[in-house]
């Protein structure tokens, strides 16, 4: 029996392939960054071809690293970057226009009209999100409206509509799949995520064609078989999920009040909440989980808008180091920020604050603040911000009659952080456990196709293989730990604060 596992992790700046074995753990792995395009301000875009050849490209070159072969592949899963929306012709398989990627904001005037009308409850109530140029939803109607000829061709059932998951799949079957898992329909704006099933009245709402929507399945699921040109035999494609429900199956958190964040450029909380549909009261959205069975499931979510992008700014903006790796060392040298705060609002703030005006801002200054102050409070602002985050999360969580979250599961770049780790811990006051593989996201499109192939038995055999690499427990008196909070929202108070 085959038992090694092809996770295409379609993301935002590269395409990556992992071979796992049946353990999770990791065997052979590629990579391709591909390019930004920036038409205009607000405006980011990539090649829907780019996208396609650079995932084939490190999907062939994985497996040949590995030393493996097609039939020694049991399932291919699928994770991406959400909300890219693709628009192209059923016939010729071409795109129409270039993919408006999640970042884009040229759908905001439709948001803000949308708003204005009074449908944001509609929205929230059946989708679980916010009115937001983020989903795919006013993307596509912007190309409907925007590309000639795009609307008409789409009514008479000429073109189909895809995230980047459905644009995988239906290169990688031949057009044969058009289709899509419930946690990347439900970032459209036009799934009701209560019934897994795309809804009249935001379609109507929208101006968008129900013929040009793919079928809605579960996430671990044989969606079809890769044609046998592309990796030397047909593979089934099992799992599918978008970004950051796939790294909470990889973390294993399968159950209500479980929580994990990933540390990237930015960085994304979700506390799976089981069955219940909660909507928030503290500036979270709710969303679809990654669902194994048909029956729905769903999560809390949050984002920071600039994580690990601090790091990088320090780098290239400030020039304070010369390689991402040094900002460890240098923040090491002093034994705190000494005072200073540094509130990272490059491009606004996100949940819980959600305050786009915002701009960047370091407080706190004297005369002894050194740039190994300034590169401390750059790290620690990564926990500050996620720290606020689980804050709202547990108020939702106690909120609804459940407990607080009692630990948080850590993953992407910046979780091997020791530094950053341990102060994450004396911020929230509870274990911030670290996995062995941190590669989670690849991990859970991994997981969720060995399911769907039989690889596995079910989620408790899942559960049992996460294993950790490090548990960070809190030091910090829980006094101190508040003390450091309320400067934290003095310092956002002072970043949101309007020039007269």
């Amino acid at each position: 029996m085959t038992t090694h596992l092809l996770a295409l992790d379609q993301g935002t700046s590269s395409s990556r392939s992992i071979v796992f074995d049946a353990r999770g753990r990791i065997v052979a792995m590629a990579q391709r960054e591909f390019r930004q395009i920036y038409p205009q301000p607000g405006w980011v875009e990539h090649d829907p071809k780019e996208i396609w050849q650079s995932q084939l490209a490190t999907a062939q070159e994985a497996l040949a690293k590995a030393g493996l072969k097609a039939g020694d592949i049991a399932a291919i899963g699928i994770t991406n970057q959400r909300e890219t929306t693709l628009v192209w012709n059923r016939a010729t398989g071409e795109p129409v226009c270039n993919a408006i990627v999640w970042q884009d904001r040229r759908a905001e005037p439709t948001c803000a009209a949308l708003r204005e009308r009074g449908l944001e409850p509609t929205f929230r109530a059946k989708t679980g999100l916010v009115i937001d140029a983020y989903f795919s939803g006013t993307k596509l109607q912007w190309i409907l409206d925007h590309v000639p000829g795009a609307r008409a061709a789409a009514e008479r059932g000429e073109l189909a509509f895809g995230t980047v998951d459905t644009w995988l799949m239906w290169q990688l079957t031949g057009g044969a799949v058009h289709a899509t898992d419930v946690s990347n329909a439900s970032r459209t704006m036009l799934l009701d995520v209560h019934r897994n099933a795309w809804d009249d009245e935001l379609l109507g709402i929208l101006g968008v064609p129900r013929a040009l929507l793919p079928e809605v399945l579960p996430s671990s699921h044989v969606y079809g078989r890769t044609l046998p040109g592309f990796l030397g035999a047909p593979i089934a494609i099992g799992g599918v999920a978008g970004d950051q429900q796939s790294a909470l199956f990889g973390q294993a958190c399968f159950e209500a009040g479980l929580a994990k964040n990933t540390y990237g450029t930015g960085c994304f909380m979700l506390m799976h909440t089981g069955e219940r549909f909660q909507t928030s009261a503290n500036g979270l959205i709710t969303t679809s989980a990654a669902q194994p069975r048909a029956r729905p499931e769903f999560a809390l979510e949050g984002s920071v808008f600039i994580g690990g992008a601090v790091v990088q700014w320090l780098r290239d903006g400030l020039q304070a180091i010369k390689a991402s790796g040094e900002v460890q060392r240098l923040a090491e040298t002093v034994p705190d920020s000494g005072g200073v705060m540094f509130v990272p609002a490059f491009t606004g703030l996100g949940a819980p604050y959600w305050k786009p005006d915002a701009r960047g801002a370091i407080v706190g200054l004297t005369r002894g603040s050194t740039v190994a102050h300034i590169a401390r409070a750059a790290l620690e602002s990564i926990a500050f911000q996620s720290a606020a985050l689980l804050q709202a999360m547990s108020r939702d969580a106690v909120a609804a009659g459940g407990a607080p979250v009692a630990e948080l599961r850590v993953d992407g770049g910046a979780c091997v952080n020791d530094l950053l780790m341990q102060f994450q811990a004396d911020l929230l006051g509870i274990p911030v456990v670290r996995p062995q593989v941190i590669e989670t996201t690849a991990l859970g499109a991994a997981y969720l196709a060995g399911l769907a192939c039989g690889i596995y038995a079910g989620l408790d055999e899942l559960a049992a293989q996460w294993q950790v690499e490090r548990r960070f427990l809190p030091t910090l008196p829980r006094e101190r730990a508040g003390e450091l909070m309320q400067r934290w929202e003095q310092a956002v108070a002072q970043a949101t604060l309007q020039p007269a």
